[in-house]
Parts: structure tokens; C-alpha cells; sequence
């Protein structure tokens, strides 16, 4: 574990013998095939694999933007399988989510990019919205861009905001999709040190798939998916459980 991390003997998003498929019949491919791990508080956990081993699948089914069709996905001891529409609407506001682009509005500013994430929380003002989604921005360093509009921005900065925008409502899990990839090493870098930051002190669980060796090292636990399946990463003596060897 890297130090600053904060230990937690529950996890916070827990899957156990997870399988997925596309398709039916002769065009059946199955994704996942009996995942099971643990993602706790106040870590960053990565997950690695090429293109297509199902990293985003994995994701999805964890950020409720999927069903759950066999196995076990639990977010706060709450399962996803079967929940109602409500009960995923609630849990999902408890998400954060960071794309491999930044996904922000263009006809928004970075401000309004940021508040956007509130516009359905019922205690939010648009004055505290607006106080906090400043606060977000300064947490990533932008605290001047707040007027600016994306295209005026770097890649690099635009990324940042959609971090600001992930952590605004303060949520419990952050979901981040290849959050690097369009990104140089010291952009990239900044990225996942702010991911991290939020993971360590602010005790949120921070999941990331990727296959970008340069940001590695910030992970407290490195998973490997190939082929459906979780595997033991030789690197990092984590296994598949979650368990260090």
C-alpha cells in the first residue's frame, strides 16, 4: 500500500463470481467470467488488460450504467442485482465518473461544467452549487478557469475539470476509463496524482482501467484482467482476491 493510504477492513465496492456476455446463441461472447475483488476506501486500484478484456465492461456493471447478470455487485453492502430504478438513480449519484475524454459541454463553461453534477441533488443551491463546484476546480488546480470554456482549454486542463466535476458531490467510488490515454506523461501524470490525492485523503475508493505503464506506480493495487478473468499481477504481489502475496 502506498503510504497515505487509508486502510479500511470493509471494501467499499465488493464482486464476486461476475460473468457477462454479449449477445445470444452462436453469437454469445462472453466478457467477464467470474470476476472476484475488492475495492476498499481510501485506495486507488488499478485494473490492466488490452483492449477488449472487458476493463470498461467491469466498470459499467460497477457504475450501474449496466445490468448485473450473473454474479454479485455490491456498492456499500448494497447489491446491484435486482435493484429498482430508484434505488440505482440514488446509488448512482454516489459515483463519480471519469472518461477517456473529458466529455464536458461546449456550450458550458468549466464553472457550469462542474455544477452540472449538482443539478439534481434537492439540498443544493445554485449558490452553494456554485461554492462548491468552485471548491472542486481549485482542488484541481484550475481555480482561474472557471470562466473559461473548453475549447479554450488544454487537453490536459479539460481533463482536470472532468475531475473536478467527478469529485464535486463528493462521492464514495470514483470510476475513471482509461483516464490517461489521450494525454501526454506529465498531463497524464497530473491526472492520476489528483485521482490518487481524492482516493488517500478523502477516503473515496478509486477504481481505474487502463494500460498505461506510466501511471502504475500510483496504484495501491494492481489488478490484471485478460481473457474475462482477474489474474494475479507478478509486478505488485496482488492476486485476484485482492489478497498481497
Amino acid at each position: 500500500m502506498i503510504a497515505g493510504a487509508i486502510p479500511h477492513a470493509h471494501p467499499h465496492l465488493s464482486v464476486r463470481k461476475l460473468c457477462h456476455a454479449f449477445g445470444a446463441g452462436a453469437l454469445r461472447q462472453e466478457i467477464l467470467r467470474g470476476l472476484d475483488a475488492d475495492f476498499h476506501a481510501g485506495e486507488l486500484a488499478m485494473i490492466l488488460g488490452p483492449s477488449g478484456s472487458g476493463k470498461t465492461t467491469l466498470l459499467n456493471l460497477a457504475g450501474t450504467l449496466r445490468a448485473v447478470q450473473t454474479g454479485s455487485v455490491r456498492l456499500d453492502g448494497v447489491e446491484l442485482k435486482g435493484a429498482g430504478r430508484e434505488e440505482l438513480a440514488r446509488i448512482r449519484r454516489g459515483i463519480g465518473f471519469v472518461f477517456q475524454t473529458h466529455k464536458l459541454l461546449a456550450s458550458l463553461n468549466c464553472l457550469e461544467n462542474v455544477m452540472v453534477a449538482l443539478v439534481c441533488e434537492p439540498r443544493e443551491t445554485p449558490a452553494s452549487a456554485r461554492e462548491k463546484a468552485l471548491a472542486a476546480l481549485r482542488q484541481v488546480g484550475l481555480p482561474r478557469a472557471a470562466a473559461a470554456w473548453p475549447a479554450d482549454l488544454s487537453q490536459g486542463e479539460r481533463l482536470r475539470v472532468a475531475v473536478a466535476r467527478a469529485i464535486v458531490r463528493g462521492p464514495g467510488i470514483i470510476l475513471a476509463d482509461e483516464p490517461t490515454a489521450s494525454l501526454d506523461r506529465a498531463n497524464g501524470r497530473v491526472v492520476v496524482d489528483l485521482l490518487q490525492e481524492h482516493a488517500h485523503q478523502h477516503g473515496a475508493a478509486v477504481l481505474v482501467v487502463t494500460h498505461d505503464p506510466r501511471i502504475q506506480d500510483a496504484a495501491d493495487r494492481i489488478y490484471l484482467l485478460d481473457a474475462g478473468r482477474l489474474v494475479p499481477n507478478p509486478q505488485r504481489g496482488v492476486t485476484a482476491s485482492g489478497s498481497e502475496s
